[in-house]
């Protein structure tokens, strides 16, 4: 009777008890680098490279060891993000002009459909102009950035992509700074004001009835500008190499370092503003990047070690090139200081933020949630395996089984086998030692996978040992 009696204050109107709101849906933010290694944080080894907002933000929450990109190259990678299919099922399994079409559904639809607001923010790439897998018809409220990847690698661009539901705006945009050559506006300085504009203009409250948001932050850093790496040798585009300038290094190690704490400064920016509207607490934020660092625009990656102590780059198939950062934070949930090793995937993430907002994924995905993991519960249904292919290069797959790990590198070569828990750096191959290992691998390589027009299996191509396998029509 005495509990009857109490009255709560929500938006400053008494309310009993039984009239009190149902917990609110948490926004969620996904933070996407761009060619960022599993070894270019701090919080997982790197030591001259400053990103003391993401070693925090690693801190506050879980950080995951054994967390794979969709894939090793740009495109497929974020097709399975947003779709929840691996590559081997993916519509988009490689780098070009492909776009989603009328039958992908995405995250972004899926959170739409369950009340969220929707935006993208950076890099898109999974549809150009007029095609069926342009941001607004694929479930994003609002988008802006680039629609192509090779566009992605300018950073003083004079225009972008703008898409607005509310106002009604589909097109380009410009921006006189950056025209005729000029470099007034560095693109990613947009990008984050563009997201805490969207955080601010999309806040749950009483005026939207509580709806809560979707930011997808899709970085270009630390991407090489390639077009400008082959004109003058440097393609790590940055206003100021603060704070490294003093440093003895290379100016492209230098501009590399200077962009990715950049970046880091403007993800504790974001963080900022959602202590500021008072929205960190339900907000759950993920970090990660969609392949391993890249050997473009001059810089070595050997110089930060920005692999760790894993073999590959990206376009390898190999742990380098694959296994990236995440890092997720969600205060009301999501103990502090937590670390995991569970074997997880870019597929996983359209389950997980479905399983977030309280909603259904689609049936037909190869992704599961995380949920459980993240929140500290036992995590009961995990992967029978991860699976990649890459048609880059003729045609290779990859497969991770508990602590195996597969690499085929070309249609008619046998499947190499690695121990991870005892081969981290994939040097030995020990497939002789384990047919039956190998033998269950090669089974799960064939049923993995249905059949593309747009991505056959194929012999492999000559690979020129001398020049990138990223030129400048490549993403």
């Amino acid at each position: 009777m005495a509990a009857a009696s109490l009255t709560f204050s929500v938006d400053g109107q008494p309310v009993t008890g039984s009239q009190f709101p149902a917990p609110r849906k948490p926004n969620i933010i996904f933070i996407l680098a761009d060619d960022l290694g599993y070894g270019d944080l701090g919080c997982y080894g790197q030591t001259k490279i400053k990103t003391p907002s993401l070693d925090q933000l690693a801190a506050q929450g879980i950080r995951f060891t054994s967390f794979y990109a969709g894939s090793t190259v740009c495109a497929p990678s974020r097709c399975t993000l947003m779709t929840g299919l691996h590559s081997g099922h993916a519509t988009i399994r490689g780098n070009g002009n492909h776009s989603l079409g009328p039958q992908d559904v995405t995250v972004a639809e899926i959170l739409k459909r369950a009340g969220y607001a929707t935006g993208l923010i950076g890099k898109w790439g999974l549809g150009n102009e007029g095609s069926a897998g342009m941001p607004a018809k694929k479930g994003l409220d609002q988008f802006f950035g680039y629609l192509d990847q090779v566009h992605a690698h300018d950073y003083f661009t004079p225009r972008l992509w703008r898409s607005d539901s509310k106002a009604g705006y589909d097109g380009w945009v410009e921006f006189a700074e950056n025209l005729d050559g000029k470099k007034g506006v560095y693109i990613p300085d947009l990008f984050i004001s563009s997201a805490l504009n969207f955080i601010s203009l999309n806040k749950p409250d009483q005026f939207n009835k509580y709806r809560p948001f979707f930011l997808f932050l899709a970085c270009t850093i630390p991407h090489a500008n390639n077009e400008e790496g082959a004109r003058s040798g440097n393609g790590m585009q940055v206003p100021t190499d603060d704070p490294y300038s003093s440093e003895s290094w290379p100016q492209a190690e230098k501009n590399k370092a200077a962009m990715i704490t950049r970046m880091d400064a403007d993800i504790g920016k974001l963080m900022g503003k959602l202590k500021e509207l008072n929205l960190e607490e339900n907000t759950v934020v993920f970090f990660s990047s969609d392949n391993g660092p890249h050997k473009e625009g001059g810089v070595d990656p050997a110089f930060f070690k920005s692999s760790g102590p894993l073999t590959g780059l990206k376009r390898d198939l190999y742990e380098g090139g694959i296994r990236v950062p995440l890092i997720a934070r969600w205060p009301a949930r999501i103990k502090r200081g937590q670390v995991s090793d569970l074997p997880a995937a870019f597929w996983d993430f359209l389950p997980t933020a479905a399983d977030i907002a309280n909603t259904k994924p689609p049936e037909k995905i190869d992704g599961i949630s995380l949920l459980p993991a993240l929140i500290g519960k036992p995590q009961t249904k995990e992967h029978a395996f991860l699976y990649w292919e890459f048609h880059e290069r003729g045609f290779q797959q990859a497969l991770r089984m508990g602590d195996w790990k597969a690499v085929r590198q070309q249609a008619d070569a046998p499947l190499e086998l690695y121990n991870l828990k005892t081969d981290l750096g994939e040097k030995e191959n020990v497939a002789k030692n384990h047919p039956e290992v190998v033998a269950t691998l090669e089974n799960y390589s064939k049923t993995a996978r249905t059949e593309s027009d747009w991505w056959p299996i194929k012999k492999r191509r000559p690979i020129n040992a001398n020049k990138s396998d990223e030129n400048v029509k490549d993403r």
